[in-house]
């Protein structure tokens, strides 16, 4: 863990002390018996400040609380062809680990239309997978290496990028706050691959605009990142668009089992029955409900980081269409 500033975790423990019960509980499912690193985790994300770091906690937990999300893994995505529908337009898969033992998510960012079903049922499913993350896979693999494992790795392929992703914005500032403000510094590494012109444009225009913090975490990595991703992973943890130069991330590529994104793969396999099985739990209580589980998020911000990275990636990709012929886009709230 490093050095970490010991007065200023004692003083958020201490206040954390005097929560209420329902939030105390709520918590269990936060830091899975690694109480101090995910205090730490807070800390960082308000700059070690303990009462800033404290309040972003009370609030988290209070989501939580208010959003039912200690359950949330009990509420399946029904029918399963909308679950599909879902899983085929929002592409995320379990690569594998890190030889540091860190789990290795790949995120088909490119190709991911998020156009199949309601913006409820795309945080839903997002949330589902941050839950099975921190209360499955991350407390699995702590044991496995007998040491605490908080953290994961994420590799975005950015094969098939269009503009016409943009359109998705709300989408994916709706879910990037929710992360921000719930899951901080969840994330050790953003490797970045396969990235076209649009991207490496818009990446000189976003970068300036990040804070610190955020700049240090990502890295883009030459070609499919082979490589360098070799140099902290085995080949099997590779995600299958890395595999080789020019494979790509189709959404239909190699063999389910392989491909990280397919319904088939051991990850979304498990991740599926253990959902159902705690909705049979759960069922035996009260009966399963159709319809997405509504969650509140964040209106994306009118000012601020996020909002200044729309408006400048806005306001570049207009001159990038102007300059190539292409018809104009507007980003909005439509």
């Amino acid at each position: 863990m490093g050095l970490v500033p010991e007065e200023a975790v004692k003083e958020l423990q201490a206040s954390m002390d005097q929560v209420e019960e329902p939030l105390k509980k709520t918590f269990q499912n936060v830091h899975q018996g690694y109480v101090t690193q995910t205090l730490v985790r807070f800390l960082k994300a308000r700059e070690w400040n303990p009462s800033k770091a404290h309040k972003m906690l009370v609030d988290c937990l209070n989501w939580r609380v208010q959003n039912d999300i200690d359950n949330i893994l009990s509420r399946p995505i029904i029918p399963p062809d909308l679950y599909r529908a879902v899983r085929d337009s929002q592409l995320i898969g379990l690569s594998g680990y890190s030889r540091e033992g860190l789990p290795v998510f790949a995120i088909g960012a490119g190709l991911s239309t998020l156009d199949k079903a309601s913006v409820h049922y795309y945080v839903q499913s997002h949330i589902q997978i941050n839950e099975y993350r921190d209360r499955v896979i991350l407390p699995s693999a702590s044991k496995k290496h007998g040491r605490p494992i908080t953290k994961c790795i994420k590799v975005l392929d950015m094969t098939g990028l269009k503009l016409s992703a943009l359109n998705q914005i709300k989408l994916l500032t709706i879910i990037s706050s929710i992360d921000d403000l719930n899951y901080p510094e969840k994330t050790e590494t953003y490797y970045v691959v396969n990235t076209p012109y649009i991207f490496s444009a818009c990446w000189k225009v976003v970068k300036p605009l990040l804070q610190e913090r955020t700049k240090r975490k990502v890295q883009v990595l030459p070609g499919c990142g082979r490589e360098e991703l070799l140099k902290i992973m085995d080949y099997s943890s590779l995600p299958h668009f890395c595999k080789k130069e020019g494979s790509g991330s189709s959404k239909h590529s190699g063999r389910g089992s392989e491909n990280c994104y397919s319904l088939d793969h051991p990850f979304h396999q498990q991740l599926y029955s253990y959902i159902n099985q705690q909705a049979r739990l759960r069922e035996s209580v009260e009966p399963i409900k159709q319809g997405s589980f509504h969650v509140d998020f964040p209106e994306p911000p009118a000012e601020g980081e996020e909002a200044s990275i729309a408006k400048t990636l806005e306001s570049e990709l207009q001159k990038f269409h102007n300059g190539n012929g292409v018809s104009d886009l507007k980003i909005n709230d439509d």
